[in-house]
């Protein structure tokens, strides 16, 4: 499957709150991936196929009808999960993988979310709550039940504030990298973001069974309440956590978002002593991809001192 376009991909990712966003001149920019045009067994997009990790063997999970691509590679009775950022499949980690699980033995998972790579389209708005959901049966099923590390990249920032809440005793710790946190979806911010891609999303409603588009529908719909809802999560204080922040934050082209971005990382910080800010001087919101040592340092820095 060819790569969706860069403009598209990135009303994708704003709408999951993790976009390139350029507000000035009503100017979107890019990066992110498409969803899967399957509603049922989806086909691998074209780097789920190849780009999984080596020595990473595929597991197909079931929840609530449809199925999950988890990828496992084996070590000890650690582990490490790898949630990719919004519009991405688990091969965004792919030369992560190998590294992490040579630097620790631990056993490290990544998976597909549902409608991308390898697994099941499921149809109607996205909810973090099923997401949450996938993740928390993937897991089961695979035997995963404690002394584990949780990687959230952008979107799946959200994921992880959630399973955190549910789950405290699951989590060892986090690494948060470049990722949505609550503090950032105010009764402020989440207008800008709805307004600054409504173009995007009338676009695609002209089309909507076109994958790149019924991805960013789906996100789009229901998003402004759900974010309000977001922004009453707390994180567990028992669950130490590294927030990395990029460079340039998701919102390079509008220095307001993204002080605010940088404040909301700082307040999340902030408000347990075994929270830890790191800003990657330099660097844009795409951390895995970009600058996988910074990433696969803040990773092992969290394992190290759990271990």
């Amino acid at each position: 499957m060819s790569r969706t376009p860069r403009k598209h991909r990135s009303a994708y990712r704003v709408l999951s709150s993790l976009a390139l966003l350029a507000l000035a001149g009503g100017a979107v920019t890019a990066c992110g991936g498409s969803g899967s045009s399957s509603s049922r067994s989806a086909p691998p997009s074209a780097s789920a196929g190849t780009g999984k990790a080596a020595g990473a063997q595929l597991r197909m999970v079931d929840n609530n009808g449809h199925r999950l691509a988890f990828f496992v590679t084996r070590g000890n009775g650690s582990t490490i999960v790898l949630d990719s950022g919004g519009g991405e499949d688990s091969s965004q980690w792919k030369d992560i993988v190998p590294e992490l699980h040579a630097a620790t033995g631990a056993t490290v998972i990544t998976y597909d979310r549902a409608g991308l790579g390898r697994s099941d389209v499921v149809p109607g708005p996205w909810k973090v709550e099923s997401a949450v959901s996938d993740l928390e049966a993937g897991l089961k099923q695979l035997g995963v039940s404690t002394d584990m590390t949780l990687v959230a990249h952008s979107q799946a920032g959200e994921i992880a504030n959630y399973f955190a809440r549910d789950n405290p005793k699951m989590l060892s710790g986090a690494v948060l990298v470049d990722a949505n946190l609550p503090q950032f979806f105010t009764d402020t911010e989440i207008p800008r973001l709805v307004a600054a891609t409504q173009p995007e999303v009338d676009a695609a409603r002209k089309d909507p069974d076109k994958p790149a588009n019924r991805q960013l529908i789906s996100t789009a719909e229901g998003f402004a309440a759900a974010h309000r809802a977001f922004h009453e999560v707390t994180w567990p204080d028992s669950v130490p956590v590294t927030v990395m922040v990029s460079g340039k934050t998701p919102f390079d082209g509008s220095p307001e978002d993204a002080q605010r971005w940088r404040d909301a990382a700082a307040s999340f910080v902030k408000q347990a002593p075994n929270r830890t800010l790191v800003t990657a001087k330099g660097t844009s919101h795409e951390l895995p991809t970009e600058r996988p040592d910074l990433v696969l340092k803040a990773i092992e820095d969290m394992y190290a001192a759990q271990h």
